[in-house]
């Protein structure tokens, strides 16, 4: 169940198509990095049906903001992935940070 208190990115990238694959490899140590993180509640990756070159990442953090989140998740792993990924895009990133609303189980 999610703590209406834990912290939630929801993050958009557009690459360039010749750089998906070194992307998904890079993203996915990135996320078995994070996953060992003592405030990582969870993330999905996603790939948009429409746009192959698109894909959306859902974090969810035990941070309490966002400011804490950048104080504490910026680490050598975190360096190296940032500094390749604008060359990888074909736009740049968006990043929103979410409120929970209400929620829905079934």
């Amino acid at each position: 169940m999610m703590s209406s208190k834990d912290l939630v990115f929801f993050v958009q990238l557009h690459l360039k198509p010749e750089c998906i694959e070194e992307w998904k490899k890079a993203v996915t140590e990135l996320i078995d990095r994070m996953s060992q993180e003592d405030t990582f509640v969870t993330c999905l990756l996603d790939q948009s049906t429409e746009d192959a070159n698109m894909f959306s990442l859902y974090e969810r953090w035990r941070e309490p903001s966002p400011e804490a989140f950048i104080k504490n998740q910026m680490k050598e792993y975190r360096k190296a992935y940032e500094d390749m990924l604008p060359a990888m895009l074909q736009a740049p990133r968006r990043t929103m940070i979410l409120r929970r609303v209400r929620t829905w189980h079934r």
